[in-house]
């Protein structure tokens, strides 16, 4: 062992990392838990929501039921279709609820925490996402909802 010299050390050091390093790099990378590499890990058949008895099912825009717990969706804001101000209003609310219930039914979906848990109708605050993006987004993107800023707009 006396006859190892620090430059041989190094050299047989860096060779030994760099063959684990192409290891690695050949096996695909290293190993990651699910929230790292964004696999979603929900998925469901959501309906519309008609009467009292509410379990997975799409009430606005903005609202769902997920497996019996009202969710609001934090990062966006749709028209109203329970009392619009208008009727282009109903009319945008309706496309945007049918639009959400095609999202969320595309596949699996993440259900992402804010800074607070419930707003103050006790509803979850979440943002829904699959594959790392806003499914909000999509929905502002379309004309079909706008980036929630803390309150509620006129949409006539």
């Amino acid at each position: 062992m006396n006859d190892i010299r620090w430059p041989t050390f190094i050299l047989i050091t860096a060779a030994m990392c760099a063959a684990l390093f192409l290891a690695i790099f050949l096996s695909g990378g290293p190993a990651t838990t699910t929230a790292a590499v964004g696999i979603d890990p929900y998925r469901a058949s959501f309906g519309i929501c008609l009467g009292p008895d509410r379990y997975t099912c799409v009430v606005d825009g903005d609202t769902i039921w997920f497996e019996g717990r009202k969710i609001r969706i934090a990062d966006i804001n749709t028209p109203e279709i329970s009392k619009p101000g208008c009727a282009s209003e109903a009319r945008l609310g309706q496309q945007a609820k049918m639009r959400l219930q095609a999202l969320l039914n595309q596949g699996p979906f993440s259900l992402q925490s804010i800074d607070r848990d419930q707003d103050k109708y006790g509803r979850d605050l979440r943002i829904i996402t699959r594959d790392g993006k806003s499914l909000g987004d999509i929905l502002v993107a379309e004309g079909l909802a706008e980036r929630w800023q803390g309150y509620r707009r006129n949409w006539c």
